[in-house]
């Protein structure tokens, strides 16, 4: 057993150290040659441009803390001290937009956001504080207990002179993402730092394409020997270098001929490759391609289609992961039972305006909405109640749910008083026509 167990080790008994933490991912070469950073790769607009769509998505969803009613359902929890710093100001120094917007940027290009969470005497939170990520370490105690270590910087603001800090779980908010051991979470830049190579590559390569000439490089011929070669190279550069001088019609003198020895684009396919890499970067952060610029296969018939896929599939679960986060390291074990956190989603699943006014119909004339449920969500003022904007109806004769039952019992109560007066009018009624025949017989028509 004794060696058995020097190769196993318990779930319960880890080593001082995370898998995520001790991972370590060499940023800088790539497979393209270039260097890819978090920084670096922001300079890339599709980079750019999926990070700000999603970062900027969830920072400017409203974020609300419900409580649980005795009937079920559920109300703002507008009296207690988080929601005001979840809907309005975390700090005294950010908005409650800024301070989602950057730890869904941290958690975008480092795969982790960290926040500071400061409590007063109480426990409770009074202030949340965004931390970097690359900054912070996770690792493990002797007892197997999480602890965060936070190298400082010389420009923070810090009122010591240790740089070191050391912090416990419930003073960090931590929204991990994808990972291998569910504590730390992996950078996708670092994941997919080969594909944004290759597009920094192309870029660069466009750039200098230009800046070289409009034509592709090539080789100046002189039939005899030439005693300054370097400042023949030099005046052909500055004369005929740069995409400003690009077409222009040299004259060759002395028998030199200029033979191009590069491709050209075209033949490169270099466009159709910087288009392939923008879509590999919308693949990575799951953007739809028209989001961020290409309407090459999107039209009008399932853009709209997309857009609800994006708020489905690529939102949905980051705003999990900040709930659930939230909920967890924010509200104590005996409010978790009656208080929760929620994104409101609605605002942008709603279609146009007339399939919003369908829905809206078919709601309210089935009884599971009222006026001012379907003001709410227009942001329209609400009907006073004394003039029914409370009501919820059903179909028919629009009558208020409450009255439903009476109005069946009403009609019930007419057909068997109908059925009476028939047959007393069968009775005295005779068989020919006229007053007194059957013609005169009121005739039920049965639904």
């Amino acid at each position: 057993m004794g060696f058995f167990s020097s190769l196993f080790r318990s779930r319960d008994a880890p080593q001082n150290s995370t898998a995520g933490s001790a991972y370590t991912f060499f940023f800088g070469g790539s497979t393209s040659g270039k260097a890819v950073t978090e920084r670096s790769a922001m300079q890339m607009t599709a980079v750019y441009s999926c990070v700000r769509i999603l970062a900027e998505a969830v920072a400017g969803l409203p974020l609300n803390l419900y409580r649980y009613t005795e009937d079920g359902g559920k109300e703002k929890a507008i009296d207690h001290p988080l929601y005001l710093l979840l809907h309005d100001e975390p700090n005294p120094e950010m908005s409650s937009f800024v301070f989602r917007e950057t730890l869904m940027t941290h958690l975008l290009l480092w795969g982790n956001a960290y926040a500071q969470i400061i409590r007063n005497g109480k426990g409770e939170v009074i202030a949340l504080y965004p931390l970097m990520p690359n900054k912070m370490s996770v690792d493990r105690d002797s007892q197997g207990q999480l602890y965060y270590t936070y190298q400082r910087g010389t420009d923070e603001a810090i009122r010591d002179k240790n740089q070191t800090a050391i912090l416990r779980p419930s003073d960090v908010l931590h929204i991990p993402g994808l990972g291998f051991d569910g504590l730390v979470g992996y950078s996708p830049i670092a994941m997919a730092k080969n594909a944004i190579g290759m597009a920094i590559a192309c870029e660069e390569y466009g750039a200098k394409f230009f800046a070289n000439g409009a034509a592709p490089g090539g080789v100046l011929e002189h039939p005899g020997t030439i005693k300054d070669p370097q400042r023949v190279r030099e005046s052909w550069q500055s004369t005929f270098g740069g995409s400003g001088n690009a077409n222009k019609i040299a004259v060759l003198e002395e028998g030199m001929k200029y033979t191009p020895i590069g491709i050209s684009p075209e033949q490169a396919q270099f466009l159709e490759t910087r288009k392939f890499q923008i879509n590999e970067i919308a693949r990575i952060f799951r953007v739809p391609p028209h989001m961020v610029g290409d309407l090459e296969k999107s039209s009008l018939s399932n853009i709209e289609q997309q857009s609800l896929e994006f708020v489905k599939y690529t939102l949905e679960p980051w705003v999990t992961r900040w709930e659930q986060t939230i909920q967890r390291s924010l509200l104590s074990t005996g409010e978790k039972s009656r208080y929760f956190v929620k994104f409101n989603l609605e605002g942008l699943l709603r279609g146009d305006y007339q399939s919003r006014m369908n829905g809206y119909a078919t709601a309210r004339q089935n009884g599971w909405m009222s006026a001012n449920d379907i003001r709410e969500l227009e942001n329209l003022d609400r009907i006073p109640a004394e003039e029914g904007g409370d009501l919820y109806l059903i179909n028919g004769n629009m009558l208020p749910l409450h009255q439903a039952g009476a109005f069946a019992d009403k009609t019930t109560t007419g057909e068997e008083d109908s059925d009476e007066k028939i047959l007393e009018l069968e009775s005295e009624g005779g068989d020919g026509d006229g007053p007194g025949g059957t013609d005169a017989v009121p005739q039920r028509h049965h639904r």
